[in-house]
């Protein structure tokens, strides 16, 4: 039998608590680790936070212990809610495994708050995260063409997590994508140096290729059409083709080398190949196609 003001063996006292900045990192980052902590940043002065209160305390004692609430007077405790880049009252943070993963800010119906609290409080069951759910609208955005759906959905995962690898590297895709490789620099910058992610060593590898690229491709198409055993002239034509994210036009000349003399210069144009592959995405259908030409010429 549970008692009125007890929640499966966790007394409110235990679910519902204030705290500093002193003791945010306990309560709040180490203890999501263990169960979902939502925080509300509220102040003494602002009428929302006195609405919004007792309907997150509602909902929090109605989950049973799957979630903790911890408040955070802003006026008194200002450091985490300059962190967070609080710049309204009453702020909502979910936090799970030591990371904020949803957010709100304003008075909600109860109706709302009841789902939030609900939602974040499945994600200590193994549920997937809000940021995981944008990354998986992005792809499906991706799929179907949109772009635009895409860039907002990677943009709302990276204001939930500003060092999600995967929301990093998928954003940086799209300005590569779009040919903006000076924006996805800028954005590649908020990633590890070591990052492992596929995205990540996609645009890495075609800004490389962008800086060590030709800027015209008339002079070699010149000196190839003199010379088909030019291959020093359709090397440099297969690097401005791929700079100009012209990738598979610079696969078949550098196939197209190593069909004519694969040892060439230390096998520079199979070297070559591998760094566009990289840059136009180890599964993208250029890279998948190349691999079955270069095969045909290696194993005929």
């Amino acid at each position: 039998m549970t008692l009125i003001g007890e929640t499966s063996g966790a007394p409110v006292a235990d679910l519902i608590k204030d705290t500093t900045d002193a003791t945010f990192m306990a309560d709040v980052v180490e203890a999501s680790k263990t169960t979902p902590v939502i925080v509300d940043f509220w102040a003494t002065w602002c009428g929302p936070c006195r609405q919004l209160g007792p309907a997150l305390e509602k909902a929090v004692t109605a989950a049973r212990g799957k979630v903790k609430l911890v408040k955070v007077d802003i006026d008194k405790n200002p450091a985490y809610a300059g962190q967070l880049r609080v710049q309204s009252i009453p702020a909502v943070f979910a936090f799970v495994d030591g990371r904020p993963v949803d957010t709100f800010s304003g008075a909600l119906p109860d109706s709302q708050v009841k789902a939030f609290v609900d939602r974040v409080a499945k994600l200590g069951g193994g549920g997937v995260s809000p940021v995981d759910q944008l990354l998986d609208m992005a792809r499906e955005s991706l799929e179907l063409g949109d772009l635009g759906g895409a860039a907002q959905a990677y943009a709302q995962a990276l204001q939930m997590d500003p060092a999600n690898v995967k929301a990093i590297g998928g954003m940086a895709r799209l300005y590569q994508q779009t040919g903006d490789l000076e924006r996805a620099a800028e954005v590649l910058e908020m990633a590890p140096p070591d990052a492992k992610d596929p995205d990540i060593a996609s645009v890495r590898a075609a800004i490389a290729l962008a800086a060590d690229a030709p800027s015209e491709t008339a002079g070699f198409e010149v000196r190839l059409a003199a010379d088909p055993d030019d291959h020093e002239a359709r090397l440099e034509l297969a690097k401005a083709l791929a700079g100009a994210g012209r990738m598979d036009e610079a696969v078949d000349e550098l196939i197209e080398i190593i069909r004519r003399d694969r040892a060439w210069n230390d096998e520079a144009a199979r070297k070559q190949l591998l760094v566009v592959f990289e840059a136009a995405g180890q599964m993208s259908d250029t890279a998948k196609q190349g691999r079955r030409k270069l095969s045909a010429i290696l194993f005929s």
